[in-house]
């Protein structure tokens, strides 16, 4: 049915995916106002000089469509109710690609971001960051409860 709490959790991973699409991941100040910043799009380093500033920026469109995939497959799953064994299958992709985001972001931030300027200086993660582990705990939740639900059927099915 669709109002299980494992509903509730895989809606909140599709609102934290929405909220790394829409916020900094991960940002890195620099004491010559230089600035690094990862988006869902985008790495930029910026550095001003005088009255100009200069831009690097790296493309970084896979974290966005990696995060637009977790929202699809995250809804996905949520209709597919009636089919627990499938909802399982969504909730291990779902995985899958959580890590898959998690790994890409934090090589952006680790390695490329630590290059721009002061390589002791790792930078702080931010809303972003947060929203990946937040929607990593609900699909490992959301997967539990499915597994708990599916273990009650087959049981009530074996008394009858």
């Amino acid at each position: 049915m669709i109002q299980r709490i494992q509903t509730l959790f895989l809606a909140v991973i599709a609102v934290a995916m929405g909220v790394v699409l829409s916020t900094t991941i991960w940002q890195k100040l620099g004491v010559n106002n230089e600035v690094a910043e990862l988006t869902a799009l985008r790495l930029t380093h910026t550095k001003m000089v005088g009255a100009t500033a200069s831009s690097v920026v790296t493309p970084a469109y896979y974290v966005a469509i990696l995060a637009a995939l977790i929202i699809g497959v995250s809804i996905y799953t949520i209709f597919q109710y009636r089919n627990r064994v499938l909802q399982m299958g969504m909730c291990a992709v779902n995985a899958l690609l959580l890590t898959g985001l998690m790994g890409s972001v934090l090589y952006l931030t680790l390695y490329k971001g630590k290059d721009f300027f002061n390589p002791s200086d790792q930078g702080q993660f931010t809303t972003g960051f947060y929203a990946i582990v937040v929607a990593l705990l609900c699909n490992m939740f959301a997967n539990r409860f499915i597994r708990r639900d599916e273990k009650l059927v087959q049981e009530s099915n074996r008394l009858r």
